[in-house]
C-alpha cells in the first residue's frame, strides 16, 4: 500500500474556493435567525457520524475519533455542547440531515458531486484514495475490466458515482451490487473472510482494517486523492459553511489539525502482510501467558501499549538478546537493569516490571509544555535512542521554526539526527533518529492491531455465547444462561 497523504496544499487549494464563494456571507453572526444562531440558541451542536475508527470509538476513556475531536473543538467555537449520534452506515447516515436531526454529517465522507445537489459541504480537512479490495492468495485483478467475481459496494457511497462514471467512459460492462445494510467496514471484513470477492473503501479505513485483517489486500486505486468534508444542508443561509471555513482555518493556522491527523492518521501508511500476520499469530499464542503481567504493572499506562513496546523490543521472546547486550522482553541495558532492581533480565515478569517503570520515569520527565497525549511518544524516543538524543531532536525542531511541544512537529525531525549536516549542530551529535522513528511508528501499528484483534476476538466469544444461549432457550443441552445477559454485551 502507498504511504497515507495529507495533501495540505489540496485541501489549501479547496478551502481558498469554498472562501471565494462563501465570502459575502462571511460575517456570519451579523445574519439574524441564522442556523449558527438557531444552534447557539439551541445550545447544542447536532453532529452524525459513523461508529467506526478513525471517525469516532468509545474507549476505556471516553469517546475518540478524528471527527469526534473536530466536531467537539467546533462546538467549542460556537460555544455549544456537543451532541453525537452515530449510525451504521452512509445509507442511514444523511437522513439526519434531512430530518433536520443533525446540523453536520461528519464521518471520513469523501466529495461528490452528485451529493452536492442536495447537500453542501465544509472545507476539506484530509483526503485519501477509492481504492479496490480482494483476499490476499487470491488473483490481483489488474482493472476493473478483468474481475473474476462479484463487486458489491455500499448504497450511497461515493464509489457508485465512480463506478457510473467508469461505466459510461470506459468498462461498458462493468456491474456491481450494492448494499443498504451493509457498512464498508462489514464489506471488508467479509472480503478478508472470503465471503466476497471484491469492494471499494477509501483507503484510509482499508489501512487501519488492515491491521486486524491481514487478509485484506489492495488491487489498484480507483481514484485519485479526493477532499473529505463535513455535509450540512443545502440552504440560502451559509451561515454554517462561513463559521466552519474560519474555524478549520483557525486550527489550520495554530497546527491543530495537523496534531490532530498525526495522532489519527500519521501511522496508517505503512502495511507489512507477513509482519502483522506474524504478530497476530503471537497475540493467539504467546501473549496469554504474558498479558497478566503488562495488566499487572501498566497501571499508568495502556498495558496493550506497554504489549506493543514489547513485542517490537523482542516479539515476546523472554532470551532475546542484541547485539549491544540489551536483554529480555523488555530490551533492558545491564545499568538500566540494575537501577530498577531487575536482577534477572531473562525473567519476563522481571523485565515487563523494569521495562514499564522505566518508561514511567521518562513519560514523567518529559517537559510540562509538551501535551498530553504526545508525551508517550517522546518518552520512546527516549528509550529507544537517550533522553538526551530527544532533547536534541526537539531542539532541532525549534532550530527551524517548528513547535517542539509538538510529536508531529518533532517525529519530521528525527531522521535528521543522523545526517551530519544537522547533528554537527546539535549538542549531543549523531543518533540513529531513523530507527527511533521507525520505533515508535511500529509501536503505535502494533498496538492498533492487538486493540483491533482482542476487540475482535471478543465480539466472536460474544456471539457464540449468545448462540448457545439462544439454543438454551430452546431446550437443548448447553449450560443455561439468560440470553438478557448476553445480548448486553454483544457489540
Amino acid at each position: 500500500m502507498k504511504p497515507l497523504k495529507i495533501g495540505y496544499l489540496f485541501i489549501g487549494v479547496v478551502t481558498l474556493l469554498v472562501t471565494l464563494a462563501l465570502w459575502p456571507m462571511f460575517h456570519w453572526h451579523s445574519n439574524e435567525e441564522s442556523q449558527i444562531q438557531k444552534i447557539q440558541a439551541r445550545g447544542v451542536l447536532n453532529v452524525a457520524t459513523l461508529n467506526a475508527t478513525p471517525y469516532y470509538y468509545k474507549g476505556s476513556n471516553g469517546p475518540g475519533g478524528l471527527d469526534y475531536e473536530l466536531a467537539k473543538l467546533f462546538a467549542e467555537y460556537l460555544g455549544v455542547k456537543l451532541n453525537v449520534e452515530t449510525k451504521h452506515n452512509i445509507t442511514n447516515l444523511f437522513p439526519e440531515l434531512e430530518n433536520q436531526q443533525a446540523d453536520i454529517l461528519a464521518a471520513g465522507l469523501i466529495y461528490n458531486p452528485d451529493r452536492m445537489k442536495e447537500y453542501s459541504t465544509g472545507p476539506a480537512y484530509y483526503s485519501v484514495s477509492q481504492q479496490l479490495v480482494y483476499r490476499q492468495n487470491t488473483p490481483k485483478p489488474k482493472s476493473l475490466e478483468n474481475l473474476k467475481g462479484q463487486l458489491t459496494v455500499v448504497t450511497g457511497a461515493a464509489s457508485i458515482s465512480t463506478l457510473h462514471q467508469l461505466k459510461k467512459s470506459k468498462y461498458p460492462e462493468l456491474a456491481w451490487n450494492s448494499s443498504s445494510t451493509s457498512s464498508s467496514i462489514e464489506l471488508l471484513k467479509q472480503v478478508a473472510d472470503g465471503e466476497l470477492d471484491y469492494t471499494i473503501a477509501d483507503s484510509v479505513t482499508i489501512a487501519i482494517l488492515q491491521r486486524v485483517y491481514p487478509n485484506l489486500a489492495v488491487a489498484f486505486d480507483i481514484t485519485e486523492e479526493e477532499p473529505v468534508m463535513w455535509y450540512v444542508r443545502n440552504s440560502d443561509d451559509n451561515s454554517l459553511n462561513a463559521a466552519m471555513l474560519d474555524f478549520f482555518n483557525q486550527i489550520i493556522e495554530d497546527g491543530t489539525l495537523a496534531k490532530l491527523e498525526e495522532k489519527y492518521l500519521g501511522h496508517v501508511g505503512e502495511f507489512d502482510y507477513v509482519d502483522t500476520k506474524t504478530f497476530l499469530d503471537a497475540i493467539d499464542n504467546v501473549l496469554p501467558g504474558l498479558q497478566p503481567h503488562f495488566e499487572k504493572y501498566a497501571t499508568k499506562i495502556d498495558w496493550r501499549l506497554a504489549a506493543a513496546i514489547a513485542y517490537q523490543e523482542s516479539h515476546w521472546d523472554p532470551l532475546a538478546t542484541s547485539p549491544t547486550g540489551v536483554r529480555g522482553i523488555m530490551m533492558l541495558t545491564r545499568n538500566t537493569a540494575e537501577s530498577l532492581g531487575v536482577t534477572d533480565r531473562l525473567d519476563p515478569e522481571q523485565s515487563i516490571k523494569g521495562g514499564i517503570t522505566y518508561l514511567q520515569q521518562l513519560i514523567e520527565k518529559i517537559p510540562k509544555t509538551v501535551p498530553e497525549d504526545d508525551r508517550i511518544w517522546f518518552a520512546l524516543v527516549a528509550y529507544n535512542m537517550g533522553y538526551a538524543h530527544m532533547l536534541d531532536a526537539r531542539s532541532l525542531t525549534a532550530q527551524q521554526g517548528a513547535n517542539p511541544d509538538s510529536w508531529a512537529d518533532v517525529k519530521k525531525r528525527l531522521k535528521m539526527l543522523s545526517q551530519k549536516q544537522y547533528y554537527s549542530k546539535t549538542r549531543y551529535g549523531y543518533a540513529r533518529g531513523h530507527q527511533a522513528y521507525q520505533f515508535v511508528e511500529n509501536i503505535r501499528r502494533y498496538r492498533i492491531s492487538l486493540i483491533g484483534y482482542l476487540q475482535k476476538k471478543e465480539s466472536q466469544m460474544a456471539n457464540t455465547l449468545l448462540a448457545a444461549a439462544q439454543e438454551t432457550e430452546m431446550g437443548s443441552s448447553y449450560p443455561a444462561v439468560k440470553l438478557s445477559q448476553l445480548k448486553a454485551t454483544t457489540p
